[in-house]
């Protein structure tokens, strides 16, 4: 599958910048799959009016595709059944996003199987080759690219990425099935280099850059980055986002990228108040991802916010040992009070019920 074979409304979708919530994974008490809270789930997404879903991502557990958990394939079997039934009854279209890692057979395998499920893209995780050279890196990458769109990954390193220097990114970019990149380093300096990566590279039009980085989100959104390169002066910008972080209060999400999308689009000011947004939206992150414990808590913290209102039935993870970090809740509770206007319960208590008994 190449980028030209992906539908218009998508591709454009995309460019234009979008709210990709990276999913988290449904579980009962007993840590078993819960097909309806994750049905569920998804339709809250679309309804929100997300315009991709990432599943079998970081939020979702990389620990599904251990074969004695086996739950890979069937929830990106669901998620994209769901999406295609939900979606196709608005008449609308969303991005599927797919998560792909391990050594290269295992992230072809993966992209293979996404393909087979209609996903349109994947997120190209390297954890896995954390030891690799460059060069060995870059090669795996073009595997995974005959196969299908990739949206490059940089990670931080908190939570199982590495370090990726300029070379790599601007090699990286020459790829020609590369859709976008999501720029989650956590760093001022590393997200610097993948732009000028990109800018270098002639790509700048071709790739669209999404923010991943959750202590600085309306920052990026918001904020010019020009370059001198061969070609000139280039002006760029981070889109849209693909986020852990926006897998919560997801219609806020929405309607805060609408307002950026806005506020760019007329050519006003940047209005402080997006910069004072941007602060509290980073206080807001610091107690769902659990950054007082180098985020250790930060997949239970994601599920219980989504449990307080409803969309999920508990924190439970697949590893019993990731729970919510002493004095995470209390944090929690702290920003919940502090910034009403950043959360969407009002329109979750609106369909709720509808989410849930249309997936029974």
């Amino acid at each position: 599958m190449k980028i030209r074979d992906l539908p218009a409304p998508i591709r454009a979708g995309v460019r234009r910048g979008m709210v990709i919530p990276a999913t988290p994974l449904a579980l009962d008490a007993q840590r078993k799959f819960a097909p309806r809270y994750q049905t569920a789930l998804t339709r809250y997404y679309i309804d929100a009016g997300a315009g991709g879903i990432a599943v079998g991502v970081h939020s979702t557990q990389f620990a599904i595709r251990d074969p004695s958990i086996g739950l890979f394939e069937p929830v990106l079997r669901l998620t994209s059944q769901v999406i295609d039934e939900y979606t196709g009854r608005q008449g609308r279209e969303l991005l599927k996003v797919a998560g792909v890692c391990g050594k290269t057979p295992q992230a072809i395998g993966e992209a293979e199987f996404a393909v087979s499920q209609g996903y349109h893209a994947c997120l190209l995780s390297l954890a896995a080759l954390a030891d690799d050279s460059i060069d060995d890196l870059l090669t795996h990458c073009r595997e995974v690219a005959r196969i299908m769109p990739v949206i490059g990954f940089y990670l931080q390193p908190a939570v199982g990425g590495r370090v990726l220097p300029y070379r790599f990114w601007r090699e990286f970019a020459e790829i020609e099935n590369v859709l976008a990149i999501k720029l989650a380093p956590f760093n001022r300096y590393q997200t610097l280099d993948v732009v000028r990566a990109v800018c270098d590279a002639g790509r700048e039009d071709a790739i669209t850059l999404y923010t991943g980085n959750d202590d600085n989100i309306i920052a990026d959104l918001i904020t010019p980055y020009r370059f001198s390169s061969e070609g000139g002066v280039k002006a760029v910008r981070i889109r849209g986002g693909l986020l852990g972080h926006w897998s919560v209060w997801t219609r806020a999400a929405v309607e805060l990228l609408d307002e950026i999308h806005a506020v760019l689009e007329r050519g006003d000011e940047i209005p402080s108040e997006l910069l004072s947004r941007n602060v509290e939206v980073t206080d807001c992150n610091a107690a769902f991802f659990d950054a007082a414990n180098h985020f250790a808590g930060c997949i239970p913290g994601i599920h219980e916010v989504l449990r307080r209102q409803g969309l999920l039935p508990g924190t439970w993870c697949l590893d019993p040992m990731e729970t919510l970090s002493p004095g995470q809740a209390e944090e929690i509770d702290r920003v919940i009070a502090a910034y009403p206007n950043l959360n969407d319960d009002a329109f979750v208590r609106e369909h709720l019920s509808e989410w849930l008994e249309a997936s029974d």
